[in-house]
């Protein structure tokens, strides 16, 4: 799916509502994006970039982390959106833009992809994977990928979370660091350096 077609598909979603999934209210959301962030291996990143963002629900939480944050999405619509939700966050910025055939200039150091590889083929996740592997290995020491999506099936959409997160693993070569599997999603966390957070603060194992 390209930009064209995630604006139209998406677009009209969010004419009718800045939350057009229920994030808001939510202990499911509320408890996924809450175990997505403590799955991160570093306090702080310096740079972070969040493709197909929506309305920015996750992307605020990210911005209280990084130094700078650019979160994307493919519809104009959820860009506005994200955009107030932002504005208050210093060096967060919202923009347009769709993966992988966009991708941004600069190093970020931490890459987050929710909810989004579905909307992909599997040649457009295996250049994807190669985009963020080639971004994570030049940037800092520590760099770091996480990916959270649905686990059940939803109809139009064949590659269920399970299998996108494969796809990942296959491309991206790249140490797993953290995975979490429940009844409804599966998050994974991948870092350019192997060691734990206890390994790094020196305690013992």
């Amino acid at each position: 799916m390209n930009a064209a077609a995630t604006q139209s598909l998406f677009d009209p979603l969010f004419a009718q509502s800045p939350d057009p999934w229920h994030f808001e209210g939510s202990w499911y959301e509320a408890r996924k994006r809450g175990l997505l962030l403590a799955s991160l291996p570093r306090l702080r990143y310096a740079s972070a970039f969040e493709p197909g963002c929506a309305g920015g629900f996750v992307s605020e939480h990210l911005a209280r982390r990084c130094d700078r944050l650019l979160a994307w999405d493919g519809a104009a619509r959820a860009v506005a959106h994200a955009a107030r939700r932002l504005q208050n966050q210093p060096g967060a910025q919202a923009a347009h833009g769709w993966v992988p055939d966009q991708w941004p200039e600069g190093a970020f150091d931490l890459i987050v992809l929710g909810e989004l590889l579905y909307y992909l083929d599997e040649p457009g996740i295996e250049r994807l994977a190669q985009r963020c592997r080639a971004t994570l290995l030049a940037s800092a020491h520590g760099a770091t990928l996480a990916a959270c999506h649905w686990l059940h099936p939803f109809e139009g959409f064949p590659l269920g979370g399970a299998r996108v997160h494969d796809l990942l693993q296959e491309h991206l070569q790249i140490p797993r660091i953290a995975q979490w599997r429940d009844a409804d999603f599966c998050l994974d966390v991948w870092s350019t350096d192997p060691q734990s957070v206890a390994q790094r603060e020196g305690r013992r194992l």
